[in-house]
């Protein structure tokens, strides 16, 4: 072989013109794209009308361009729906900006068969939801395969390895920085100290000093370059933009100076500048994954595997995606349950501190709820499965917490608008001060960089732009630990303007399950009445054959919804019902029998055990009261005796309760409405911020803004207290931010500030914001 034959062809040269999908420089002889991946996602893009993605994409050059398929096979990941629709959720690579999440749903929607498909830019799930069989997920992932993004089956694990990878690279290019500024800054030292040190000794130094530099501010300054790049091409600036110019206009000054044989470089100010921002960002991740901590806690939940039970009596240990509603699972002494489904055993005792935050283990009997996520503190137990992981509450939960960390509400768009006017107004100061102090100071042009420099630095608004975003991320956070979930964007800053409230009764303040009073009553009455009750659902129905659970349902029983029962010969329900002149409390149902006189069955539904406390608290918080029940008025006069409320109305229909809230709405009032059922629904889409409690009907908690997971009513004063501390901690975040900038401008703008002095201050601004929005979390409230 010839010594002089390369073993390997050479990498042809690429021309500086850029393939038209991925931005990519094009390679010799291509004109238009740089491979046929480029060319066939061009056209599927432009095909599809949605060749608008090109002019929104912020991402960087290269990260779309098509890769040679893989094999697909996600038809055991899909998982089935009634209707034969399957659902698959996806984690997607190369996921970097709005207009990537855009693409992806406008070019899956164009699919004939797709229901739904919604992307996640902070979790970068991708859930898709189809009618067909499992194997068109194959074809739809085929599609995204086509416009560049890389996929996989997502899970928790996923969404963890790239937060750590986030984290890695942050962390490595602080060690960078720090390793090279502590180098930079031995030599600097010398220079300083050396006041008899000769040129040709100073220019050694300063060479040394710039050969240390240059690669750390190049590669450790690559997470501020990038995202600057990544707004200037979507056209707009952004904070890392003055970073970046900060960083690389020292270095450029400080070679020139080295290179013509100046007397001063800046070479340790920049490297140490990074090293102090990089800081600042290392420990903005650390704060935002602590206050994430109750997403973690969720995605925790969410992993792991179950027992199920066969037809034949073995067991089999089954991941939970595989495990579907009407599986029948053991639960071990310590094990959790990670899916939600009904008891069949007798009994089970469970923590549930994990959702709930309540210190107490609760004791289920057979046939309830048990929650997903509790953990059994008893004996080994059997539960049918209700609902699979994807559709279960803890990924509702998962998807409300997500939901609430990423709102938006009026205070955060504030300080966005804020912002986007505060950014080219910080590099125009910066442009002025060196044309000041160049063409009017009559500074050198190095000179009058290094004041320019530090203003740059020093306005930088990253206090500003986290201020708001860092106390709603700890907020949401710390309402979750306390059994409080968000279920709107603005939920959070609604609940902290509200000054009335208004509530329902039962189930609300009451428990909801009246229990049949001790009164003496006839053994055959009793029986033949629980017979009757049988028949319906009613909850006073329902608590009279609860106590005789044993009587056997009557034959020919017609219910008269919201009056009672009837069957041959028999009658129960209301005094009015049964023709009797008796006052009707609502808390009683009359029987009649042939040859019986009319008995009356008398019932109680006990306050919630926190309720007082808790209606005291709000009165304390300075909210009015009011209670507003469909229930019979002396009932709700009982109760509100009961709670020393003077303001309240029974009797009132579904309508009533809307139109009531509506008046208060239109009166200036912020009511906060607080219901459970279903005839709650109306009322709690009006009121200007709504809760339920746990247990409520669905279409109530549809409905709310804010859901409760703990039993009772003690965290809603607790989540106002929370509301309006972070409300008060997000206005000090912005003053403090401004504050800052107004004194520290002038001081830089003067020349009085050096770029490291600059960067320390700025970086020990964002640190007092972030240090102040975790004060948004801090318990105020014992159970």
């Amino acid at each position: 072989m010839n010594a002089l034959t390369p073993l390997t062809p050479a990498a042809p040269a690429l021309s500086r013109r850029p393939c038209l999908h991925c931005a990519a420089a094009l390679p010799p002889g291509a004109t238009v794209y740089c491979c046929s991946g480029c060319e066939a996602a061009h056209a599927l893009i432009t095909g599809l009308g949605l060749d608008a993605f090109y002019a929104r994409r912020e991402a960087a050059a290269g990260e779309l361009r098509p890769v040679p398929p893989l094999p697909l096979d996600f038809i055991t990941r899909a998982q089935p729906l009634p209707g034969g629709e399957h659902r698959l959720e996806l984690l997607i690579s190369g996921l970097s900006c709005g207009a990537c999440v855009w693409l992806i749903e406008q070019a899956l929607a164009a699919e004939p068969d797709i229901l739904a498909a919604r992307v996640s830019l902070t979790t970068r799930r991708l859930t898709l939801r189809w009618r067909g069989p499992a194997a068109r997920g194959n074809a739809l992932v085929a599609v995204l395969a086509r416009l560049g993004f890389r996929t996989a089956p997502w899970s928790p694990a996923c969404l963890r390895a790239a937060d750590d990878a986030e984290g890695r690279a942050l962390l490595r290019a602080l060690g960078i920085a720090a390793f090279g500024s502590m180098n930079v800054m031995l030599v600097s030292v010398a220079v300083w100290a050396g006041g008899d040190m000769g040129d040709a000794t100073r220019a050694l130094m300063h060479g040394l000093a710039m050969l240390i530099a240059l690669p750390v501010v190049l590669v450790a300054g690559l997470p501020f370059y990038r995202s600057a790049w990544a707004g200037l091409r979507a056209g707009r600036l952004n904070m890392d933009m003055a970073v970046s110019l900060g960083v690389l206009a020292t270095t450029a000054m400080s070679v020139s100076e080295t290179l013509r044989g100046g007397a001063f470089t800046w070479f340790d100010g920049a490297t140490t500048l990074l090293a102090l921002l990089l800081a600042g960002r290392v420990l903005n991740h650390g704060g935002r994954r602590r206050a994430r901590q109750a997403s973690a806690q969720l995605l925790a939940l969410q992993q792991g595997s179950a027992t199920r039970l066969n037809p034949d009596g073995s067991t089999q240990t089954l991941p939970l995606e595989a495990i579907l509603p009407g599986h029948r699972i053991l639960v071990a002494a310590g094990e959790a349950l990670h899916l939600d489904a009904v008891l069949e055993d007798a009994t089970a005792l469970l923590d549930t501190a994990a959702i709930t935050g309540e210190s107490l283990p609760r004791p289920y009997r057979q046939g309830d709820t048990l929650p997903a996520g509790a953990t059994n503190m008893g004996a080994p137990f059997v539960a049918q499965v209700s609902a699979t992981l994807a559709e279960g509450s803890l990924a509702a939960m998962a998807r409300l917490l997500e939901q609430a960390e990423q709102s938006r509400s009026r205070i955060t768009t504030l300080a966005d608008r804020a912002a986007a006017i505060y950014i080219p107004a910080a590099h125009a100061i910066a442009v002025a001060t060196f044309l000041g102090w160049w063409l009017l100071g009559g500074e050198t042009w190095q000179a009058a960089l290094v004041p320019a420099v530090a203003a740059l630095i020093i306005t930088c608004p990253c206090g500003l732009a986290i201020a708001v975003p860092a106390v709603q991320v700890v907020a949401a956070g710390a309402l979750f630990r306390q059994g409080v979930l968000l279920a709107r964007p603005d939920a959070l800053e609604r609940l902290a303007s509200a000054d009335h409230v208004v509530l329902d009764k039962t189930g609300t303040l009451t428990q909801g399950r009246p229990t049949l009073l001790p009164d003496p009553h006839p053994e055959t009455a009793l029986r033949q009445a629980a017979g009757l009750a049988a028949a319906s659902r009613h909850p006073l129905a329902r608590a009279l054959h609860r106590a005789c659970p044993d009587a056997t349902l009557a034959d020919g029983v017609r219910e008269f919804p919201g009056q009672g029962l009837q069957a041959p010969g028999m009658r129960l329900g209301s005094a009015q019902f049964l023709g009797l002149d008796q006052q009707d409390d609502g808390m009683a149902l009359w029987f009649t029998a042939p040859g019986q006189p009319p008995l009356c069955f008398r019932f109680t539904d006990a306050l919630r055990a926190d309720a007082p406390a808790a209606i005291a608290a709000l009165q304390a918080q300075g909210l009015s009261l009011e209670i507003l029940s469909g229930d019979a008025p002396p009932a709700v006069a009982a109760v509100a005796a009961t709670l020393g409320l003077e303001h309240f109305t029974g009797g009132v229909t579904p309508q009533g309760k809307a139109t009531r809230l509506q008046c208060l709405t239109a009166t200036g009032h912020h009511p906060l409405m607080i219901g459970d059922g279903s005839n709650d629904a109306a009322a709690l889409a009006m009121a200007h911020v709504s809760t339920c409690p746990a247990g409520s009907t669905e279409l109530a908690q549809s409905a709310a803004d804010i859901l409760l997971t703990a039993e009772g009513l003690a965290p809603i004063p607790a989540a106002i207290a929370t509301a309006r501390r972070a409300q008060r901690i997000a206005r000090q975040n912005i003053a403090l931010s401004l504050a800052y900038n107004a004194l520290a401008v002038p001081l830089a703008v003067a020349g009085l500030v050096t770029p490291l002095l600059a960067a320390a201050v700025m970086a020990s601004s964002s640190l007092i914001v972030i240090l102040n929005a975790l004060r948004a979390g801090r318990r105020t409230w014992t159970r």
